[in-house]
Order: C-alpha cells, then sequence, then structure tokens
C-alpha cells in the first residue's frame, strides 16, 4: 500500500506560507525548501485553493499566498481540503456473515473518521507553527 503525504505536504505548504503571509511564494520556491518537486506543490496548492485557504496569481510575479490568517486554518480544513474521502474502507468481503460485520465496522470507521476530524479542529495553523517554534529552542 502507497503511503500518502499529501497532508503532510499541505501543512508544511501552509506553515512556509504562514512564515510570510504577505509574499507570494512560488511552488519552485515552495518544493525547493520541501526537498520535492514542485508539481506536487502545485497539486497540493491546487486543492488548497479550491477550499480557499490560499489564493494563487499565474504569472512571472505570480504566486500563493494565505486566503485568511493562520488562526483562522485549522488543521481539520486542511485535512478535509487534501483527503476528501475517509482513510478508512470496507473490505469487498461480500458473505452472509460479513455483511453484519460490515455494518458494524462501518459504524466504527465513521466514529473513528469524526474522532480525528475533531482532534485535527483544535489546532489552528498559528498554534502549530507556534508549537514547532518551541521545540526548535
Amino acid at each position: 500500500m502507497a503511503v500518502n503525504t499529501r497532508f503532510s505536504t499541505g501543512i508544511h505548504t501552509l506553515v512556509l506560507l504562514a512564515a510570510n503571509p504577505d509574499v507570494q511564494h512560488t511552488s519552485e520556491e515552495i518544493a525547493r525548501k520541501l526537498n520535492t518537486n514542485p508539481v506536487v506543490i502545485r497539486r497540493v496548492l491546487s486543492l488548497l485553493r479550491q477550499a480557499g485557504l490560499v489564493h494563487s496569481q499565474k504569472g512571472p510575479s505570480g504566486g500563493s499566498k494565505l486566503a485568511k490568517p493562520g488562526k483562522a486554518i485549522k488543521l481539520g480544513d486542511v485535512y478535509r481540503a487534501l483527503e476528501p474521502v475517509s482513510i478508512f474502507n470496507e473490505s469487498g468481503v461480500s458473505s452472509e456473515g460479513a455483511a453484519k460485520l460490515n455494518g458494524t465496522l462501518t459504524k466504527i470507521f465513521h466514529e473513528a473518521q469524526g474522532a480525528l476530524e475533531a482532534e485535527l479542529d483544535t489546532t489552528s495553523l498559528n498554534q502549530l507553527v507556534k508549537k514547532s517554534e518551541k521545540k526548535k529552542k
């Protein structure tokens, strides 16, 4: 199973944008700082833009910046923008006994997904930046 790093890449990208909120940051600049491919950053920025978390401007003087203050952006907002489907998936098993188990699993998965998103909603981008700065010291 492939590991999806889109969410963590999105968080890192937004932290870079939050560090200089009045500056337009290019995907190449962000990619260089995160040691990844600019195409990866452009895809992430596209999803963040669709969610209203960043503004982007095309052209030679273009780039991206936060669409709202970092204190107004919750990690849950970022998660929902970048991971639009649940991390929990039902199996393809369809026997008589599996139907009952699948119903139970669906409920558990739904509750776990809700708990994950609720926890992410407790931390803003600014809080994350402050917490990470404390750890550097």
